[in-house]
């Protein structure tokens, strides 16, 4: 049941991702163009960080490594590195969209946050077991 949600969570994401616009600027502002924000960007001194891009990374991330950590930590790693930039580099195509570094490093943090934890979830698990 957690790997069919896990499925529907990537198909939405995907398709709320690549869509010309933005569907939860439509449904909160009744805008395409306008994007919400759930929380200012990260800034550093030479680059902005999509806060965007971590939290929906990190909710893909969670579901899908909570399913698949145990058994299939390196496959489930390289998809989720892999969707985070291949789903970036499409924006170059999509109208209405554009190519962002700080998207990408958005993306990528997110999914490495999530690594993290789980890792270190599970190895504390095994110390105090």
């Amino acid at each position: 049941m957690i790997k069919l949600f896990f499925y529907l969570v990537n198909l939405i994401f995907i398709i709320f991702y690549l869509y010309p616009g933005s569907i939860l600027g439509k449904i909160i502002y009744g805008d395409f163009k306008r994007q919400p924000q759930l929380t200012n960007d990260f800034s550093l001194s030479i680059l902005d960080i999509s806060s965007n891009h971590i939290y929906a990374f990190a909710v893909v991330s969670f579901f899908g490594l909570y399913i698949y950590f145990q058994k299939y930590l390196k496959l489930i790693t390289i998809y989720l590195i892999f969707i985070s930039v291949v789903l970036e580099i499409l924006h170059l195509i999509i109208p209405n969209r554009s190519f962002q570094f700080s998207d990408l490093i958005g993306n990528f943090l997110g999914v490495i946050i999530m690594l993290i934890l789980f890792y270190t979830y599970f190895n504390a698990k095994k110390t105090f077991k």
